[in-house]
């Protein structure tokens, strides 16, 4: 029997015996054409290939047996014994292991999923019923409200899972709406030691939070009322509010580690879920060497959507992660609905800010001192960020203090400020942040400001010190404000293409709801999330990709109930194809960070439309083969797309079929090298598959980059029934632009089929390279 093994080197260093203090965290992964059932029983083969290269006094400890996405397992090595297994026959990579980090009352609405249409997407999916979300995050805090299972029908005999019990999760946890929990942390208590039992739950119990707010997001029931300290009122619901929820807990204090992550995906496919939302992320490296492209393909394959969290290193360019073409990249955008907190300052001014606060706050009509926290002496920049131990007390108490972002978490800031003597604080954007404005519930009266009002108020504390009088402040709290225009925005934080590793696969795919979203919440965790925050509340107000993640799963979910038939390329395109780029005010969506017009390199295709992509006309379906090729034309080697793919691939039909833009995608990207050239040229070949009407004629209108000249053959598509699919060429011609060396110009423009009925939109991106 022919065996195939590679492994994941974990970066992180592991205190052990002295002859093994270097050890480290692998992965092995076995392929064969065996049954998968068949691999259970050669745990006994993995232990012997370990004691081969172990030393007789060192004992054999796999942390996790992988049996679905792939066949292998994860064990403790020191680099040197990894060098020694590798020289055996049928290894064919050694791959680092990362550690991962975490990246609604009106979302709902915000979408067009309005419990009241007699027809539409809730009501074609029945809300979901049948689908299982698998979410894979911090675990769940299964007595929610958002989680109760009243009225819901019995479980689809396909599920497999199981809910994992223990003395903080009883076996009565679980319901006909959580229908699965399990955890897996070997692959963190290996790096780590052994978890401290008082500040976690050894169980799928969510003991941070943000595994029940995205769980919640993504399939809660309707809860009303619901509100977090009075604010976001109204009635709370996910994007598919009876789809089955199976929570998988791989987040732990010190982060997400690949071992156990790889555990949930192998067990989510076993286990029978239908979309995996996995609001994670790590450092872009390319799929082969990159453990959650590996999962999710391996999901995929089996037919099951993944929706992966774009990431928030925005607003900067190349932030974007999770970049795998098989995963739905979600970005962040804002919904019409904000949490006005400003700043009046002494001389007069208001300035604009956002803040959640329903404790003690300031007195009405006072003026408190106002300071900037830098300029209090000692170490001016960890003061300028209020971390801790950082404020002289004598400088701060009884006054507002001004803050900046950075280092510690913002909430962690102001009870910095508070334990100082603080009686409120200001928050404030750095340039980088621009003005985009996240709320968090703090521990004392305290509001988010953007860059340019930041630099209004150091400028106003600058000058009355000079004109030796004091500033002076307050916070005006007003609530929730709803109808605010223009929405939805690309938020600030939400990460940026290109495509830091296929330039071109346009990434992210689309946006969702992730600013200031409210989802459920678990006790025995302040609603700002720091220790000292002993307030309660069932739901809270979050913001990241990871909270528009989960909306995309809901509506995966739904779009699978409504067409069982559709494979997850089909879904992903259809989400893609009907995504929309102006806002409430009909114009093309801005930037957050700068107010400026964005750009696909932010929004992807644009923000999904959930009403829309339940019937998009045509889709742009991707099998599993069409995949291999993309890999072939990525130049990756047959043994990197083994590990992927776990298929032996013939890169012969790829190479002729052309390059690597070629992969049957919702949006075309086009990245030309100039080296002095006039005029460059490529193309793209597409399939479209019809899901509308049957006898359709759909017709080509091209908006073309600026620069660029687009020509498309044929012009009309003639269906003549349901699943049809025909093929159409999209020939790119640009004229090389003034550029410095290493720079880039990139320039976008679309691709519309339209039938008179439904119109099928791709973005279209050309982007000019100078070499250096």
């Amino acid at each position: 029997m022919g065996f195939f093994l590679f492994f994941f080197l974990s970066l992180l260093s592991l205190a052990s015996s002295a002859s093994r203090v270097d050890q480290k965290t692998f992965i092995v992964r076995v392929q064969n054409e065996a049954k998968p059932s068949v691999f259970t029983t050669h745990k006994h083969w993995y232990e012997s290939s370990l004691s081969s290269v172990l030393s007789p006094s060192t004992p054999i400890q796999l942390l996790h047996v992988y049996d679905s996405v792939f066949h292998g397992f994860s064990a403790k090595l020191s680099p040197t014994e990894a060098l020694k297994l590798q020289t055996l026959p049928h290894f064919i990579a050694v791959i680092p292991e990362q550690v991962r980090h975490l990246q609604t009352t009106r979302s709902p609405l915000f979408l067009g999923l309005k419990t009241t249409d007699s027809a539409g997407l809730l009501k074609e999916s029945d809300f979901g019923s049948d689908l299982v979300i698998g979410v894979i995050d911090t675990g769940i805090w299964p007595e929610r409200q958002s989680f109760n299972d009243r009225n819901l029908g019995p479980i689809n005999s396909k599920w497999k899972g199981q809910c994992v019990t223990t003395n903080d999760f009883g076996s009565n946890s679980c319901n006909k709406k959580l229908i699965g929990a399990r955890y897996f942390c070997s692959g963190y208590e290996a790096s780590n030691g052994k978890m401290n039992e008082t500040s976690e739950f050894r169980s799928p119990r969510d003991s941070d939070g943000h595994g029940t707010h995205t769980a919640s997001i993504a399939a809660g029931r309707y809860v009303f009322p619901a509100s977090t300290l009075g604010y976001a009122k109204g009635v709370a619901a996910g994007m598919a509010p009876k789809a089955r929820l199976a929570a998988y807990k791989v987040c732990w204090n010190a982060g997400c580690y690949d071992s156990d992550i790889l555990a949930a995906f192998d067990s989510a496919v076993a286990d029978g879920v239908d979309v995996i939302s996995l609001s994670v992320g790590g450092a872009v490296v390319p799929y082969y060497l990159d453990a959650i492209a590996i999962g999710a393909y391996g999901a995929a394959e089996k037919g099951i959507f993944v929706s992966a969290s774009a990431g928030n290193g925005g607003p900067g360019g190349l932030t974007v992660t999770n970049v795998a073409p098989w995963v739905a990249t979600v970005g962040a955008g804002t919904i019409d609905r904000d949490f006005p907190a400003d700043v009046k300052l002494g001389n007069g001014k208001v300035v604009t800010g956002a803040g959640v606060y329903n404790g003690r706050g300031l007195s009405p009509g006072r003026m408190y001192p106002l300071v900037y926290a830098g300029s209090g002496g000692g170490d001016g920049y960890s003061s300028s960020l209020c971390l801790e131990g950082s404020l002289d007390p004598d400088f701060v108490k009884g006054k507002i203090v001004l803050c900046d972002r950075g280092i510690n978490s913002r909430a962690a800031k102001g009870e910095v400020v508070k334990k100082a003597g603080g009686v409120g604080m200001i928050l404030a954007n750095g340039v980088f942040d621009g003005e985009g404005l996240v709320v968090d519930c703090h521990v004392l009266p305290a509001t988010a400001v953007g860059a340019s009002n930041a630099d209004e108020i150091r400028q106003y504390i600058d000058s009355a010190s000079k004109s030796k009088s004091s500033a002076t402040a307050t916070i005006l709290f007003k609530g929730t404000r709803l109808g605010v225009r223009p929405a939805p925005v690309v938020a600030s934080f939400s990460a940026r293409g290109p495509n830091p590793e296929t330039p071109e696969i346009l990434k992210p795919d689309v946006i969702a709801p992730g600013l200031n979203i409210l989802a459920a919440w678990p006790d025995k965790v302040g609603p700002a999330g720091i220790p000292s925050d002993n307030r309660r509340t069932e739901f809270n107000i979050l913001s990241g990709t990871s909270m528009a993640c989960p909306h995309v799963s809901g509506l995966a979910a739904l779009l699978k109930a409504a067409h069982p038939d559709w494979s997850p390329a089909a879904i992903k395109s259809a989400l893609m194809t009907t995504a929309y780029t102006v806002d409430n005010r009909g114009e093309t969506m801005v930037d957050e960070s700068n107010g400026n017009t964005s750009t696909v390199l932010d929004f992807g295709s644009g923000h999904v439309h959930p009403t829309k992509a339940m019937n998009p006309g045509l889709v742009y379906d991707i099998t599993p083969m069409d995949y291999v090729d993309f890999l072939c034309n990525s130049n990756y080697t047959i043994n990197n797309i083994q590990v992927i793919t776990r298929r032996n691939a013939d890169c012969s039909g790829a190479k002729r079929a052309g390059h690597v833009g070629n992969l049957n995608y919702p949006s075309f990207s086009a990245v030309f090298q100039q080296y002095g050239k006039h005029t460059m040229s490529t193309h793209f070949i597409r399939q479209v598959t019809n899901v509308g009407d049957p006898n359709s004629v759909y017709k080509v209108t091209v908006r073309p980059p600026s620069g660029t000249l687009v020509t498309v053959e044929p012009k009309q598509l003639v269906f003549r029934r349901v699943g049809q699919k025909l093929n159409f060429l999209v020939r790119v011609e640009a004229t090389a632009v003034k550029l410095a060396p290493g720079s880039t110009n990139m320039k976008s423009g679309s691709i519309v089929w339209s039938d008179g009925k439904h119109n099928v939109t791709s973005p279209i991106v050309v982007t000019m390279q100078q070499p250096l």
